[in-house]
Protein backbone atom coordinates (compact mmCIF):
# COMPACT_ATOMS: atom_id res chain seq x y z
CA UNK A 1 0.00 0.00 0.00
CA UNK A 2 1.22 3.11 -0.87
CA UNK A 3 2.83 5.27 2.26
CA UNK A 4 3.24 8.84 2.94
CA UNK A 5 7.14 10.00 3.34
CA UNK A 6 7.49 10.80 7.06
CA UNK A 7 9.37 14.20 5.88
CA UNK A 8 6.27 15.10 3.77
CA UNK A 9 4.09 18.33 5.03
CA UNK A 10 0.83 17.50 5.57
CA UNK A 11 -2.07 19.19 4.34
CA UNK A 12 -5.41 19.57 5.41
CA UNK A 13 -8.65 21.12 4.24
CA UNK A 14 -9.99 24.64 5.32
CA UNK A 15 -11.71 23.15 7.94
CA UNK A 16 -8.82 21.09 9.23
CA UNK A 17 -9.11 17.72 8.18
CA UNK A 18 -6.33 15.95 6.84
CA UNK A 19 -6.01 15.08 2.88
CA UNK A 20 -4.50 11.37 2.47
CA UNK A 21 -2.10 11.67 -0.63
CA UNK A 22 -4.23 8.96 -1.67
CA UNK A 23 -7.44 7.28 0.04
CA UNK A 24 -7.86 3.75 -0.40
CA UNK A 25 -11.51 1.57 0.61
CA UNK A 26 -10.37 0.68 3.78
CA UNK A 27 -10.22 4.25 5.16
CA UNK A 28 -13.27 4.61 4.51
CA UNK A 29 -15.93 4.23 7.79
CA UNK A 30 -18.21 2.02 5.56
CA UNK A 31 -21.02 5.13 5.91
CA UNK A 32 -24.16 3.73 3.31
CA UNK A 33 -24.16 5.67 0.17
CA UNK A 34 -27.63 4.70 -0.53
CA UNK A 35 -29.90 5.86 -3.51
CA UNK A 36 -30.60 9.83 -4.66
CA UNK A 37 -34.05 10.47 -3.84
CA UNK A 38 -33.93 7.76 -0.44
CA UNK A 39 -32.55 7.73 3.24
CA UNK A 40 -29.89 8.81 4.10
CA UNK A 41 -29.78 11.20 1.73
CA UNK A 42 -26.19 11.26 0.90
CA UNK A 43 -26.42 11.35 -3.33
CA UNK A 44 -29.15 13.96 -2.88
CA UNK A 45 -33.18 14.45 -2.20
CA UNK A 46 -34.54 14.01 -5.85
CA UNK A 47 -33.78 10.69 -7.58
CA UNK A 48 -33.17 11.91 -11.23
CA UNK A 49 -31.18 15.27 -9.84
CA UNK A 50 -30.98 18.05 -11.96
CA UNK A 51 -32.26 15.70 -14.87
CA UNK A 52 -36.08 16.42 -13.25
CA UNK A 53 -35.23 20.35 -13.34
CA UNK A 54 -32.28 22.23 -13.02
CA UNK A 55 -31.61 24.50 -10.16
CA UNK A 56 -33.64 27.42 -10.01
CA UNK A 57 -30.86 30.61 -10.97
CA UNK A 58 -31.01 33.49 -8.91
CA UNK A 59 -28.79 36.86 -8.68
CA UNK A 60 -28.73 38.72 -5.52
CA UNK A 61 -30.14 42.22 -6.76
CA UNK A 62 -31.97 45.53 -5.37
CA UNK A 63 -30.72 48.63 -4.80
CA UNK A 64 -31.64 52.26 -4.91
CA UNK A 65 -35.21 53.24 -5.12
CA UNK A 66 -38.22 50.26 -6.61
CA UNK A 67 -37.68 51.22 -10.03
CA UNK A 68 -34.64 50.80 -10.55
CA UNK A 69 -34.18 47.56 -8.78
CA UNK A 70 -37.68 46.42 -10.61
CA UNK A 71 -35.72 47.40 -13.85
CA UNK A 72 -32.70 45.25 -13.07
CA UNK A 73 -34.95 42.36 -11.37
CA UNK A 74 -36.75 42.67 -15.13
CA UNK A 75 -33.51 42.60 -17.04
CA UNK A 76 -32.10 39.72 -15.23
CA UNK A 77 -34.99 37.29 -16.30
CA UNK A 78 -34.52 38.66 -19.69
CA UNK A 79 -31.21 37.25 -19.49
CA UNK A 80 -32.41 33.47 -18.37
CA UNK A 81 -32.46 34.13 -14.46
CA UNK A 82 -35.20 31.15 -13.33
CA UNK A 83 -36.06 33.31 -10.06
CA UNK A 84 -35.86 36.68 -8.46
CA UNK A 85 -33.52 37.27 -4.96
CA UNK A 86 -34.31 40.65 -3.22
CA UNK A 87 -31.47 42.82 -1.44
CA UNK A 88 -32.89 44.90 0.82
CA UNK A 89 -31.37 47.93 2.44
CA UNK A 90 -29.91 47.86 5.33
CA UNK A 91 -33.00 49.97 7.01
CA UNK A 92 -35.64 48.08 5.82
CA UNK A 93 -33.31 45.08 7.23
CA UNK A 94 -33.08 46.87 10.62
CA UNK A 95 -36.68 47.76 10.79
CA UNK A 96 -36.34 51.71 10.21
CA UNK A 97 -38.17 53.74 7.71
CA UNK A 98 -36.26 55.93 5.51
CA UNK A 99 -36.83 59.05 6.97
CA UNK A 100 -35.49 57.97 10.31
CA UNK A 101 -32.56 59.68 11.50
CA UNK A 102 -31.05 56.45 12.11
CA UNK A 103 -31.51 55.61 8.28
CA UNK A 104 -31.83 58.37 6.05
CA UNK A 105 -28.00 58.60 5.18
CA UNK A 106 -28.45 54.73 4.27
CA UNK A 107 -31.79 54.92 2.33
CA UNK A 108 -31.39 53.00 -0.69
CA UNK A 109 -27.92 52.01 -0.68
CA UNK A 110 -26.87 48.21 0.15
CA UNK A 111 -30.04 46.73 -1.40
CA UNK A 112 -33.27 48.33 -2.10
CA UNK A 113 -35.83 50.47 0.28
CA UNK A 114 -38.89 48.71 0.76
CA UNK A 115 -40.91 50.04 3.53
CA UNK A 116 -44.57 50.22 2.95
CA UNK A 117 -47.35 48.25 0.27
CA UNK A 118 -46.62 50.50 -2.50
CA UNK A 119 -43.20 50.58 -2.93
CA UNK A 120 -43.68 46.51 -3.46
CA UNK A 121 -45.99 46.87 -5.95
CA UNK A 122 -43.82 49.01 -7.47
CA UNK A 123 -40.76 46.40 -7.07
CA UNK A 124 -42.56 43.99 -8.50
CA UNK A 125 -44.99 45.87 -11.52
CA UNK A 126 -44.88 43.85 -14.73
CA UNK A 127 -43.61 40.26 -12.55
CA UNK A 128 -46.03 37.94 -12.05
CA UNK A 129 -45.50 36.55 -8.45
CA UNK A 130 -47.48 33.50 -9.17
CA UNK A 131 -44.87 32.52 -12.39
CA UNK A 132 -41.93 33.58 -10.84
CA UNK A 133 -39.41 32.03 -7.27
CA UNK A 134 -38.85 34.81 -4.98
CA UNK A 135 -35.99 35.31 -2.01
CA UNK A 136 -36.16 38.18 0.50
CA UNK A 137 -32.90 38.32 2.67
CA UNK A 138 -33.88 40.10 5.27
CA UNK A 139 -34.33 38.75 9.06
CA UNK A 140 -35.40 40.92 12.10
CA UNK A 141 -38.18 42.78 9.85
CA UNK A 142 -38.80 39.26 7.93
CA UNK A 143 -42.23 38.37 9.06
CA UNK A 144 -43.45 42.41 7.75
CA UNK A 145 -41.87 41.80 4.65
CA UNK A 146 -43.61 38.34 4.15
CA UNK A 147 -46.75 39.98 5.06
CA UNK A 148 -46.05 42.62 2.53
CA UNK A 149 -45.47 40.25 0.07
CA UNK A 150 -48.58 38.47 1.04
CA UNK A 151 -50.51 41.63 0.53
CA UNK A 152 -49.19 42.64 -3.23
CA UNK A 153 -50.60 39.36 -3.93
CA UNK A 154 -53.75 39.56 -2.49
CA UNK A 155 -53.55 43.66 -4.21
CA UNK A 156 -53.15 41.76 -7.55
CA UNK A 157 -55.59 38.96 -7.36
CA UNK A 158 -52.92 36.26 -7.05
CA UNK A 159 -53.59 33.12 -4.79
CA UNK A 160 -52.01 32.72 -1.58
CA UNK A 161 -51.18 29.10 -2.45
CA UNK A 162 -49.81 29.86 -5.50
CA UNK A 163 -46.80 31.88 -4.03
CA UNK A 164 -43.30 30.81 -4.27
CA UNK A 165 -39.90 31.70 -3.12
CA UNK A 166 -38.46 31.85 0.57
CA UNK A 167 -37.78 34.43 3.01
CA UNK A 168 -34.62 34.42 5.08
CA UNK A 169 -36.48 34.95 8.48
CA UNK A 170 -33.26 33.24 10.96
CA UNK A 171 -32.49 35.48 13.57
CA UNK A 172 -30.52 33.28 15.26
CA UNK A 173 -27.45 33.71 12.94
CA UNK A 174 -27.96 36.99 12.49
CA UNK A 175 -27.19 37.97 16.35
CA UNK A 176 -23.76 35.80 15.78
CA UNK A 177 -22.69 37.42 12.21
CA UNK A 178 -24.62 40.11 10.60
CA UNK A 179 -25.85 42.49 13.00
CA UNK A 180 -29.70 43.19 11.64
CA UNK A 181 -31.35 41.93 14.86
CA UNK A 182 -34.57 44.40 16.22
CA UNK A 183 -36.12 42.27 18.87
CA UNK A 184 -35.25 40.04 21.43
CA UNK A 185 -34.00 36.66 21.22
CA UNK A 186 -37.53 34.91 22.48
CA UNK A 187 -40.00 37.03 20.81
CA UNK A 188 -38.38 36.66 17.66
CA UNK A 189 -38.48 33.66 17.87
CA UNK A 190 -42.35 33.82 18.56
CA UNK A 191 -41.95 36.18 14.76
CA UNK A 192 -40.20 33.17 13.16
CA UNK A 193 -42.89 30.62 14.53
CA UNK A 194 -46.03 32.61 13.54
CA UNK A 195 -44.51 33.16 10.05
CA UNK A 196 -44.09 29.61 9.58
CA UNK A 197 -46.91 28.31 10.77
CA UNK A 198 -49.03 31.01 9.01
CA UNK A 199 -47.59 29.85 5.74
CA UNK A 200 -47.96 26.16 5.86
CA UNK A 201 -51.66 26.84 5.79
CA UNK A 202 -51.67 30.16 4.11
CA UNK A 203 -48.61 29.75 1.13
CA UNK A 204 -48.29 26.43 1.49
CA UNK A 205 -45.24 26.70 -1.47
CA UNK A 206 -43.62 29.47 -0.20
CA UNK A 207 -40.60 28.40 2.15
CA UNK A 208 -40.94 30.78 5.34
CA UNK A 209 -37.14 30.37 6.48
CA UNK A 210 -33.57 29.78 5.47
CA UNK A 211 -31.62 28.61 8.22
CA UNK A 212 -28.35 30.55 6.98
CA UNK A 213 -25.12 29.19 7.60
CA UNK A 214 -24.24 31.72 4.67
CA UNK A 215 -23.46 34.36 6.95
CA UNK A 216 -21.23 32.78 9.69
CA UNK A 217 -18.94 31.13 6.85
CA UNK A 218 -18.67 35.03 5.84
CA UNK A 219 -17.52 35.54 9.02
CA UNK A 220 -15.00 33.83 9.61
CA UNK A 221 -15.70 29.98 10.66
CA UNK A 222 -15.00 26.65 8.58
CA UNK A 223 -17.02 25.02 6.41
CA UNK A 224 -17.41 22.44 9.26
CA UNK A 225 -18.53 25.03 11.81
CA UNK A 226 -21.26 26.75 9.16
CA UNK A 227 -22.93 23.34 9.01
CA UNK A 228 -23.13 22.68 12.53
CA UNK A 229 -24.22 25.93 13.60
CA UNK A 230 -27.00 26.29 10.95
CA UNK A 231 -28.71 22.80 12.05
CA UNK A 232 -27.99 23.47 15.60
CA UNK A 233 -29.96 26.99 14.56
CA UNK A 234 -32.63 24.59 12.98
CA UNK A 235 -33.19 22.37 15.69
CA UNK A 236 -33.74 24.86 17.67
CA UNK A 237 -36.75 26.39 15.86
CA UNK A 238 -37.72 23.48 15.29
CA UNK A 239 -38.14 22.65 19.23
CA UNK A 240 -39.99 26.36 19.06
CA UNK A 241 -42.68 25.06 16.46
CA UNK A 242 -43.28 21.97 18.27
CA UNK A 243 -43.94 24.40 21.79
CA UNK A 244 -46.17 26.34 19.62
CA UNK A 245 -48.46 23.25 19.25
CA UNK A 246 -47.08 22.86 15.66
CA UNK A 247 -46.69 18.93 13.97
CA UNK A 248 -43.82 18.18 12.48
CA UNK A 249 -44.66 16.64 9.66
CA UNK A 250 -46.81 19.56 8.91
CA UNK A 251 -43.97 21.89 8.80
CA UNK A 252 -40.47 20.60 8.73
CA UNK A 253 -41.23 19.88 4.64
CA UNK A 254 -41.07 23.92 4.18
CA UNK A 255 -37.82 23.92 6.02
CA UNK A 256 -34.94 25.28 3.99
CA UNK A 257 -31.16 25.56 4.45
CA UNK A 258 -28.85 28.47 2.63
CA UNK A 259 -24.94 28.77 2.98
CA UNK A 260 -22.18 29.86 1.00
CA UNK A 261 -19.74 27.85 -1.18
CA UNK A 262 -15.74 28.56 -0.84
CA UNK A 263 -13.05 27.48 -2.77
CA UNK A 264 -12.17 23.92 -1.74
CA UNK A 265 -14.53 22.12 -4.09
CA UNK A 266 -14.33 18.50 -2.88
CA UNK A 267 -14.84 19.94 1.19
CA UNK A 268 -18.25 22.25 0.16
CA UNK A 269 -19.46 19.08 -1.97
CA UNK A 270 -18.64 16.71 0.93
CA UNK A 271 -20.15 19.35 3.50
CA UNK A 272 -23.52 19.33 1.85
CA UNK A 273 -23.34 15.10 1.49
CA UNK A 274 -22.87 15.16 5.07
CA UNK A 275 -25.29 17.51 6.23
CA UNK A 276 -27.85 16.11 4.39
CA UNK A 277 -27.54 12.53 6.03
CA UNK A 278 -27.35 13.87 9.81
CA UNK A 279 -30.61 16.32 8.77
CA UNK A 280 -32.36 13.21 7.81
CA UNK A 281 -31.61 11.21 10.95
CA UNK A 282 -32.21 13.88 13.24
CA UNK A 283 -35.50 14.47 12.23
CA UNK A 284 -36.52 10.78 12.20
CA UNK A 285 -34.65 9.74 15.01
CA UNK A 286 -34.92 12.24 17.55
CA UNK A 287 -38.42 13.86 16.32
CA UNK A 288 -40.02 11.25 14.90
CA UNK A 289 -40.94 12.54 11.33
CA UNK A 290 -42.54 9.96 9.01
CA UNK A 291 -43.41 12.06 5.83
CA UNK A 292 -40.33 11.26 3.49
CA UNK A 293 -40.43 15.33 2.39
CA UNK A 294 -39.90 15.62 6.55
CA UNK A 295 -36.35 14.53 5.99
CA UNK A 296 -35.26 16.68 3.03
CA UNK A 297 -32.07 18.75 3.66
CA UNK A 298 -33.19 21.62 0.91
CA UNK A 299 -30.46 24.21 0.32
CA UNK A 300 -30.22 26.77 -1.81
CA UNK A 301 -26.34 28.99 -2.07
CA UNK A 302 -24.41 31.95 -2.61
CA UNK A 303 -21.14 31.16 -4.47
CA UNK A 304 -18.71 33.92 -3.60
CA UNK A 305 -18.77 36.23 -0.41
CA UNK A 306 -16.03 37.08 1.46
CA UNK A 307 -13.85 34.62 -1.04
CA UNK A 308 -13.84 37.19 -3.53
CA UNK A 309 -11.30 39.61 -3.30
CA UNK A 310 -11.10 43.74 -4.26
CA UNK A 311 -7.64 42.97 -5.90
CA UNK A 312 -7.42 41.64 -9.72
CA UNK A 313 -11.45 41.38 -9.82
CA UNK A 314 -11.78 39.40 -13.00
CA UNK A 315 -9.90 36.52 -11.31
CA UNK A 316 -13.36 36.30 -9.00
CA UNK A 317 -14.90 35.14 -12.60
CA UNK A 318 -12.95 31.59 -12.44
CA UNK A 319 -13.66 31.53 -8.17
CA UNK A 320 -17.24 31.46 -8.84
CA UNK A 321 -16.78 29.25 -11.63
CA UNK A 322 -15.48 26.97 -9.08
CA UNK A 323 -17.42 27.53 -6.49
CA UNK A 324 -20.69 26.82 -8.72
CA UNK A 325 -19.90 23.48 -9.76
CA UNK A 326 -18.98 22.46 -6.06
CA UNK A 327 -22.91 23.93 -5.23
CA UNK A 328 -24.15 21.89 -8.01
CA UNK A 329 -21.76 18.65 -7.53
CA UNK A 330 -23.20 19.35 -3.74
CA UNK A 331 -26.44 19.25 -4.70
CA UNK A 332 -28.01 22.88 -4.44
CA UNK A 333 -31.46 23.48 -5.15
CA UNK A 334 -31.10 26.97 -5.93
CA UNK A 335 -27.57 28.80 -6.70
CA UNK A 336 -26.77 32.67 -6.53
CA UNK A 337 -23.74 33.03 -8.13
CA UNK A 338 -21.74 36.96 -7.01
CA UNK A 339 -20.18 38.92 -10.17
CA UNK A 340 -16.83 39.84 -9.87
CA UNK A 341 -17.10 43.26 -8.75
CA UNK A 342 -19.02 42.45 -6.36
CA UNK A 343 -16.36 42.49 -3.65
CA UNK A 344 -16.53 46.42 -4.26
CA UNK A 345 -19.51 47.65 -5.38
CA UNK A 346 -22.82 46.95 -6.75
CA UNK A 347 -22.67 44.77 -9.64
CA UNK A 348 -23.24 46.39 -13.16
CA UNK A 349 -25.21 45.18 -15.63
CA UNK A 350 -21.92 43.45 -17.55
CA UNK A 351 -21.32 41.52 -14.78
CA UNK A 352 -24.51 40.56 -13.55
CA UNK A 353 -24.76 39.23 -16.76
CA UNK A 354 -21.65 37.21 -16.43
CA UNK A 355 -22.57 35.53 -13.16
CA UNK A 356 -26.19 34.37 -14.70
CA UNK A 357 -24.23 33.06 -17.76
CA UNK A 358 -21.44 31.00 -15.44
CA UNK A 359 -24.58 29.39 -14.06
CA UNK A 360 -25.58 29.01 -17.84
CA UNK A 361 -22.68 27.56 -18.65
CA UNK A 362 -22.32 24.77 -16.47
CA UNK A 363 -25.98 23.59 -16.68
CA UNK A 364 -26.07 23.49 -20.42
CA UNK A 365 -22.01 22.93 -21.22
CA UNK A 366 -20.05 21.18 -18.45
CA UNK A 367 -21.99 17.97 -18.61
CA UNK A 368 -22.29 18.03 -14.89
CA UNK A 369 -25.93 18.11 -14.28
CA UNK A 370 -26.88 15.11 -16.70
CA UNK A 371 -26.33 12.50 -13.83
CA UNK A 372 -27.10 12.30 -10.13
CA UNK A 373 -23.85 12.72 -7.85
CA UNK A 374 -20.86 12.34 -10.39
CA UNK A 375 -18.53 12.40 -7.41
CA UNK A 376 -20.81 9.61 -5.66
CA UNK A 377 -18.37 6.90 -4.79
CA UNK A 378 -14.59 8.68 -5.17
CA UNK A 379 -12.73 7.42 -2.08
CA UNK A 380 -11.40 10.72 -1.78
CA UNK A 381 -15.28 12.18 -1.72
CA UNK A 382 -16.12 9.35 0.58
CA UNK A 383 -13.83 9.93 2.84
CA UNK A 384 -14.34 13.49 3.17
CA UNK A 385 -18.08 13.28 3.48
CA UNK A 386 -17.31 10.53 6.55
CA UNK A 387 -15.33 13.21 8.06
CA UNK A 388 -17.44 15.57 7.71
CA UNK A 389 -19.91 14.09 9.28
CA UNK A 390 -17.96 13.33 12.36
CA UNK A 391 -16.59 16.69 12.87
CA UNK A 392 -20.06 18.44 12.09
CA UNK A 393 -21.27 16.19 14.89
CA UNK A 394 -19.07 17.91 17.13
CA UNK A 395 -19.69 21.26 16.90
CA UNK A 396 -23.34 20.27 17.12
CA UNK A 397 -21.83 18.75 20.69
CA UNK A 398 -19.98 21.23 21.64
CA UNK A 399 -23.33 23.86 21.40
CA UNK A 400 -25.59 21.21 23.33
CA UNK A 401 -22.98 20.84 26.12
CA UNK A 402 -23.06 24.80 26.37
CA UNK A 403 -26.80 24.84 27.19
CA UNK A 404 -28.30 25.02 23.55
CA UNK A 405 -27.43 27.60 20.97
CA UNK A 406 -29.94 30.58 22.07
CA UNK A 407 -28.00 30.41 25.45
CA UNK A 408 -24.20 30.07 23.69
CA UNK A 409 -26.07 33.48 21.56
CA UNK A 410 -27.11 35.08 24.81
CA UNK A 411 -24.54 34.87 26.16
CA UNK A 412 -22.07 35.60 23.02
CA UNK A 413 -20.26 32.21 23.05
CA UNK A 414 -20.84 31.49 19.51
CA UNK A 415 -19.86 34.99 18.79
CA UNK A 416 -16.59 34.88 20.49
CA UNK A 417 -15.87 31.46 18.46
CA UNK A 418 -16.43 32.78 15.28
CA UNK A 419 -14.37 36.06 15.87
CA UNK A 420 -11.26 33.78 16.86
CA UNK A 421 -11.91 31.71 13.45
CA UNK A 422 -11.93 35.52 11.64
CA UNK A 423 -8.21 36.27 13.38
CA UNK A 424 -6.71 32.66 12.42
CA UNK A 425 -8.04 33.29 8.90
CA UNK A 426 -6.76 36.59 8.51
CA UNK A 427 -3.25 35.69 10.19
CA UNK A 428 -2.88 32.85 7.45
CA UNK A 429 -3.73 34.55 4.52
CA UNK A 430 -1.21 37.48 6.21
CA UNK A 431 1.44 35.05 6.81
CA UNK A 432 1.02 33.57 3.14
CA UNK A 433 -0.18 30.14 4.29
CA UNK A 434 -3.38 30.09 3.01
CA UNK A 435 -2.61 31.41 -0.98
CA UNK A 436 -4.89 34.49 -2.36
CA UNK A 437 -3.94 34.52 -6.13
CA UNK A 438 -3.34 38.61 -6.59
CA UNK A 439 -3.80 39.35 -2.38
CA UNK A 440 -0.49 37.87 -1.08
CA UNK A 441 0.42 35.96 -4.52
CA UNK A 442 1.41 36.77 -8.29
CA UNK A 443 0.24 40.48 -7.62
CA UNK A 444 0.61 43.33 -10.04
CA UNK A 445 2.09 46.62 -8.94
CA UNK A 446 -1.02 48.48 -10.43
CA UNK A 447 -4.25 46.51 -9.77
CA UNK A 448 -6.42 49.68 -11.03
CA UNK A 449 -6.01 48.54 -14.29
CA UNK A 450 -8.63 45.61 -14.29
CA UNK A 451 -11.15 47.18 -11.97
CA UNK A 452 -13.53 47.49 -15.09
CA UNK A 453 -16.68 49.37 -15.76
CA UNK A 454 -18.31 51.10 -12.52
CA UNK A 455 -21.39 50.99 -11.45
CA UNK A 456 -23.08 54.29 -10.19
CA UNK A 457 -25.73 55.18 -8.03
CA UNK A 458 -27.96 57.64 -8.65
CA UNK A 459 -27.52 60.29 -5.95
CA UNK A 460 -30.88 62.01 -6.32
CA UNK A 461 -32.30 58.46 -4.90
CA UNK A 462 -32.68 59.13 -1.78
CA UNK A 463 -34.73 62.08 -2.47
CA UNK A 464 -36.90 60.45 -4.60
CA UNK A 465 -37.31 57.49 -1.87
CA UNK A 466 -38.46 60.49 0.89
CA UNK A 467 -40.55 61.73 -1.07
CA UNK A 468 -42.83 58.75 -2.29
CA UNK A 469 -42.35 57.59 0.62
CA UNK A 470 -44.42 61.06 2.69
CA UNK A 471 -46.54 61.01 -0.41
CA UNK A 472 -48.17 57.30 0.27
CA UNK A 473 -48.50 58.23 4.19
CA UNK A 474 -50.24 61.59 2.77
CA UNK A 475 -52.79 59.48 0.75
CA UNK A 476 -53.87 56.46 2.93
CA UNK A 477 -56.37 56.28 5.19
CA UNK A 478 -54.23 57.16 8.28
CA UNK A 479 -57.26 56.35 10.82
CA UNK A 480 -57.21 52.69 9.30
CA UNK A 481 -54.08 52.39 9.18
CA UNK A 482 -53.44 52.89 13.12
CA UNK A 483 -56.50 51.24 13.83
CA UNK A 484 -54.63 48.19 12.33
CA UNK A 485 -51.47 48.85 14.24
CA UNK A 486 -53.41 49.07 17.64
CA UNK A 487 -54.24 45.67 16.91
CA UNK A 488 -51.01 44.50 16.17
CA UNK A 489 -49.89 45.56 19.58
CA UNK A 490 -52.49 44.33 21.34
CA UNK A 491 -52.06 40.56 20.35
CA UNK A 492 -48.28 41.43 20.44
CA UNK A 493 -48.91 41.56 23.94
CA UNK A 494 -50.19 37.72 24.18
CA UNK A 495 -48.55 34.94 24.59
CA UNK A 496 -49.07 32.90 21.25
CA UNK A 497 -51.01 34.49 19.23
CA UNK A 498 -50.13 34.56 15.55
CA UNK A 499 -49.09 37.53 14.69
CA UNK A 500 -49.18 37.58 10.54
CA UNK A 501 -52.89 38.22 10.17
CA UNK A 502 -52.34 40.97 11.66
CA UNK A 503 -49.11 42.25 10.11
CA UNK A 504 -50.98 41.90 6.53
CA UNK A 505 -53.85 43.74 7.98
CA UNK A 506 -51.17 46.57 8.75
CA UNK A 507 -49.49 46.25 4.80
CA UNK A 508 -53.15 46.49 3.54
CA UNK A 509 -53.74 49.79 5.47
CA UNK A 510 -49.97 50.98 3.86
CA UNK A 511 -48.80 51.12 7.76
CA UNK A 512 -44.65 51.19 7.25
CA UNK A 513 -41.97 48.70 8.42
CA UNK A 514 -41.37 51.24 10.62
CA UNK A 515 -44.37 51.98 11.95
CA UNK A 516 -45.16 48.03 12.71
CA UNK A 517 -41.20 47.54 14.37
CA UNK A 518 -42.00 50.56 16.33
CA UNK A 519 -45.09 48.90 17.48
CA UNK A 520 -43.84 45.56 18.34
CA UNK A 521 -40.82 47.29 20.13
CA UNK A 522 -42.66 49.33 22.50
CA UNK A 523 -44.11 46.37 23.83
CA UNK A 524 -40.80 43.61 23.59
CA UNK A 525 -37.94 45.71 23.56
CA UNK A 526 -34.72 45.40 21.52
CA UNK A 527 -31.69 43.03 21.85
CA UNK A 528 -28.83 43.90 24.01
CA UNK A 529 -25.82 42.55 22.55
CA UNK A 530 -23.74 40.85 24.83
CA UNK A 531 -19.98 41.05 25.50
CA UNK A 532 -17.74 37.62 26.37
CA UNK A 533 -13.86 38.35 26.12
CA UNK A 534 -11.78 35.05 24.73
Amino acid sequence: MFRQKEDEKSVTTPSGIEVPVVVFPEMLEGSPLGQPGEAPFTRGVFPNGYRGRLWTIRQYSGFGSAEESNQRYRFLLEQGQTGLSVALDLPTQCGYDPDDPMAIAEAGKVGVSLSNLAEMEILFADIDLAAISTSFTINGAAAMIFAMYVAAADKAGIPRTALTGTIQNDILKEYVARGTWIFPVKPSMRLIADSILFANKETPRFNPISIAGAHVRDAGCTAVEEIGYTLVNGLAYVDELLRRGGEVDSFAKRLSFFFYVHMDLFEEAAKFRAARRIWARIMSERYGAKDPRSLLFRFGVVCGGSSLTAAQPLNNIVRVGIENLAAVLGGAQSIFTCAYDEAFQIPTEQSAEIAVRTQQIIAHESGVANTVDPLGGSYYVEYLTDRMEAEILAVMQEIDDYGGVVKAIEEGYIQMRLAQRAKERKEKIDSGERVVVGVNRYRHEDEKAQLGEVFRLDLGNRRRILEKYQATRDRRDNDAAMATLRRLGVAAQTDDENLMPYLIDCCHQYVTVGEMVAELKSHWGEFQEPALIA
